[in-house]
């Protein structure tokens, strides 16, 4: 139901969905996340093989950590080390991301998942 409006137009169109890096590498003690993001990257590589002939782009967003209230409770030196970069992202450095994707500029990439996480993985 979400994606017939676009393919029914006939027109370029761009999905972009998001995971996480768990998805990518796992994460102790989170199975189920980690299971659940790794779907979402099968299913937009998938999508982006059925759609790419009606010139419909779908792309993956995987961050790292992000900055909110969320991961400020499970922020530690253990945590901190994991990232070369030793900070967090911030929700508009993803935004600037999935901007760019939903561009014309990116009208050729497809079928990616993109990391964005400071070199965690």
């Amino acid at each position: 139901p979400l994606i017939m409006p676009m393919v029914r137009r006939r027109q370029a169109g761009r999905i972009i969905t998001l995971a996480s890096v768990s998805g990518l590498m796992g994460n102790r003690g989170q199975t189920n996340y980690s299971a659940s993001k790794a779907g979402i990257i099968a299913a937009s590589k998938s999508l982006a093989l059925e759609l790419a002939k009606r010139e419909i782009t779908v792309n993956c967003v995987a961050p790292g950590l992000i900055e909110t209230e969320m991961t400020e409770a499970v922020l530690s030196k253990e945590v901190m080390a994991m990232i070369p970069a030793r900070r967090v992202g911030k929700a508009s450095e993803v935004g600037s991301l999935v901007k760019y994707l939903l561009s014309p500029e990116a009208a050729y990439i497809t079928r990616q998942v993109i990391s964005i996480n400071r070199g965690m993985c």
